[in-house]
């Protein structure tokens, strides 16, 4: 390969768009389920993990052009002056502190960002509100967002704003979503708006009023790699980053 081919490859700049991780397991890892990295690839965009022992948290938007914050355990109820309840798992206090401070510092910047299932809580929590510790104590089951017994992703329906950002991207606003979450958040935060429910009246996806590209989604879109719908959300996620001054 001549000089020349190599400088005309390094013009192509492809956005990068930071996903945060799970703490480490046992065995001294830091992970991720590959699904998000997979659809960031295919959106044409270049993943990189930001695991959550980093000192400097608002230091990592120099970095990126784009941010995902990805689904995982439940968020200590400290945080949102909750109570305990039996049913949350995976706390994880360090992840906690680096997440919302990583949020924090993205509401105020102008890097597009994605909040998947935790992400959209984390969002959330960071923006001042409350979690439903266990979502069956508030809007009972008609609708299965998490499948216990197995534990597993379910799909239900979801009704999409058709004034909004998440509509124009998605290109529909009756659609089917893989779901995995047992809680929700309890309010809308303040300079937010809902712009998706469930059928049972949940809180299904929000959008930022202020923020130039700031989505979140109770959903994993991830997990839908062969739909088109949910691919478009990341597309518009790399595109936007693509974007960014």
């Amino acid at each position: 390969m001549s000089f020349g081919s190599k400088q005309g490859l390094s013009e192509q700049r492809l956005p990068v768009i930071g996903i945060t991780t799970y703490s480490r397991n046992e065995a001294g890892e830091f992970y991720l389920p590959g699904a998000y990295i997979d659809a960031v690839q295919l959106a044409g965009g270049v993943p990189i993990l930001l695991p959550p022992n980093q000192p400097a948290p608002a230091q990592l938007l120099a970095i990126v052009d784009g941010l995902i914050f990805s689904g995982g355990g439940d968020i200590d109820p400290q945080h949102y002056n909750g109570e305990h309840h039996p049913s949350i798992y995976l706390v994880d206090a360090e992840r906690d502190e680096f997440e919302l401070a990583l949020a924090k510092a993205a509401i105020a910047s102008q890097i597009p960002t994605l909040g998947i299932c935790r992400g959209m809580q984390i969002l959330s929590v960071a923006s001042g509100t409350n979690l439903i510790t266990h979502v069956p104590d508030v809007y009972g089951e008609t609708v299965t967002h998490r499948l216990d017994h197995p534990r597993r992703q379910i799909a239900h329906d979801v009704q999409v704003q058709p004034h909004g950002r998440l509509a124009s991207i998605l290109g529909e606003t009756d659609i089917t979503v893989v779901s995995w979450h047992h809680q929700a958040i309890k309010a809308v935060p303040n300079d937010w708006v809902a712009i998706a429910h469930a059928k049972d009246g949940l809180i299904e996806a929000l959008e930022h009023q202020h923020h130039p590209w700031m989505v979140a989604v109770q959903w994993h879109p991830e997990l839908s790699p062969e739909d088109p719908t949910h691919q478009r959300l990341f597309q518009a996620l790399v595109e936007a980053a693509g974007e960014k001054e």
